[in-house]
């Protein structure tokens, strides 16, 4: 009888030391599983964080100031389909600049409305939306947040 119940405990102590490595396998698993998802995130969204777009004011030839919309590209790659959403008064339509391309490592500047100049105080951030590289959309706003979005390239 004695022998019985120590085979039986033998058996449960492995039983429970089995579940017990399944347990802490399947959860280092999703750990590794989760870190790769992190790590490839970070590689997608590495030539988007190289990208920006800002107004900033200045001096024409003619000693005029006036404002423009900069995009700059720090990345390695070129970016595509770009565009600065501009916000409108109320009542108004808004309009998209529409840069297309901007080739690495390059600054593109465009004309700002006329009318922004009356509310310029320093250089500001603006949102934009652009492909990368591999043809993910991204969109970065006024805070600097960036966000990839779900329009697909075509």
């Amino acid at each position: 009888m004695g022998s019985g119940w120590l085979d039986s405990a033998a058996n449960v102590f492995n039983a429970v030391g089995t579940v017990g490595a399944f347990g802490t396998g399947f959860v280092l698993l999703r750990r590794e599983h989760r870190r790769e998802a992190d790590r490839e995130e970070e590689a997608h969204r590495a030539q988007a964080a190289r990208v920006s777009a800002w107004v900033e004011a200045h001096l024409r030839p003619d000693g005029t100031r006036e404002l423009a919309l900069h995009v700059h590209n720090a990345s390695d790659m070129p970016i595509y389909e770009v565009e600065l959403p501009l916000p409108a008064p109320a009542g108004e339509e808004s309009r998209t600049e529409f840069i297309g391309l901007v080739p690495p490592g390059k600054t593109v500047r465009r004309p700002a409305p006329r009318d922004w100049l009356r509310s310029y105080v320093e250089p500001e951030p603006v949102e934009i939306e652009f492909l990368d590289s591999a043809g993910r959309q991204w969109n970065r706003d006024e805070q600097g947040r960036l966000v990839r979005s779900s329009r697909a390239a075509t």
